[in-house]
């Protein structure tokens, strides 16, 4: 019986994964591990277990063919800075350790392109990067994933017939994910969204269908070891992004531009005003100041499809979550 394992099963990018293995019946049997049951339906064929990757798995008689590791503390902010530490290295550790004992010879890990730090992140004057630069994570959740990036490519190494796919997204969205993206397009339909300093910084957001589908191209490759990135070919500015949210729903509400200190300033007022309850947070408004300009070089060289340009991606979301833009 052909199995495989999704550490991280309950979450948006596995959970979508999982569904997406069963529909095309990639699997026997799919395997949903996390530390929470699920809160959707699960997809025929599909069945789920308690794990927490902290600490060692212990799965009975469970060999997966394949174990895709999306388990991580991940969003910012939401998390204290050991969180990102004790979730994400020991994860590592662990599902290389289950590897190991049940024989598994193929992995599959969600990374971020938060490996590259600043140099992802700077002004709208960022140079472009490929997975060739070189990587100088900033923040715990960056460190993080890079430390697990060696630890993942350390089990590879260790054994020969060993395939380690690494995979560093950029934002990832689309149906049913209530994140940055969806928070962008309800600022921009309500006219409450300002441009933090400028509009021309530059923005790489992935998909979650353009994303799943990189994973089956890459598994159907022969690489022992890759790593790309994940973002949608074209990296619009993000003056672009809101003029193309604004033609697709048929509603132009100008948008102003502020500098960025003033409306830091106003994101911790609201966090006080709300007690902590406004999505207007300080770190979240950093966040949209700072120019993301990643390529996904590899991808394109492989000739992989890129479906999902932004006005695409709004389409398809769309018909599958109506609801979500409601």
């Amino acid at each position: 019986m052909k199995t495989c394992l999704i550490l991280g099963g309950c979450g948006y990018v596995g959970y979508n994964w999982s569904r997406r293995l069963a529909a095309k019946k990639i699997f026997d049997r799919i395997i949903l591990a996390d530390l929470r049951p699920p809160q959707l339906p699960l997809a025929e064929g599909c069945e789920f277990v308690l794990c927490d990757v902290k600490q060692p798995l212990q799965l009975g008689d469970i060999k997966p063919e394949w174990i895709f590791n999306f388990a991580a503390v991940h969003r910012e902010p939401g998390h204290e800075k050991e969180e990102y530490f004790d979730t994400n290295l020991a994860g590592a550790k662990n599902v290389c350790a289950f590897a190991e004992q049940t024989g598994c010879k193929n992995i599959l890990f969600t990374s971020s392109i938060a490996v590259y730090g600043s140099f992802a992140g700077g002004s709208e004057s960022s140079k472009p990067i490929s997975e060739t630069s070189k990587p100088y994570p900033a923040t715990p959740y960056g460190i993080s994933k890079l430390c697990a990036e060696l630890i993942h490519k350390a089990w590879q190494r260790s054994a020969a017939g060993r395939r380690l796919l690494i995979s560093r997204p950029g934002v990832i969205y689309g149906p049913g994910d209530p994140g940055n993206i969806l928070r962008m397009i309800r600022a921009v339909r309500k006219g409450y969204f300002i441009f933090p300093g400028s509009r021309n910084l530059r923005k790489s957001y992935g998909y979650i269908e353009g994303v799943l589908d990189s994973f089956e191209f890459v598994m159907a490759r022969d690489e022992s070891l890759l790593t790309y990135n994940y973002v949608e070919r074209e990296t619009e500015t993000l003056g672009a992004l809101v003029e193309i949210i604004q033609k697709y729903f048929g509603k132009k509400i100008p948008v102003f531009t502020a500098p960025l200190p003033l409306l830091v300033m106003v994101a911790k007022a609201a966090q006080v005003v709300t007690g902590g309850r406004s999505p207007i947070h300080p770190v979240r408004v950093r966040k949209t100041a700072s120019s993301t300009y990643i390529l996904p070089e590899t991808l394109g060289k492989m000739g992989f499809n890129f479906k999902y340009d932004f006005a695409a991606s709004l389409k398809d979301w769309a018909a599958k979550s109506p609801l979500d833009f409601s």
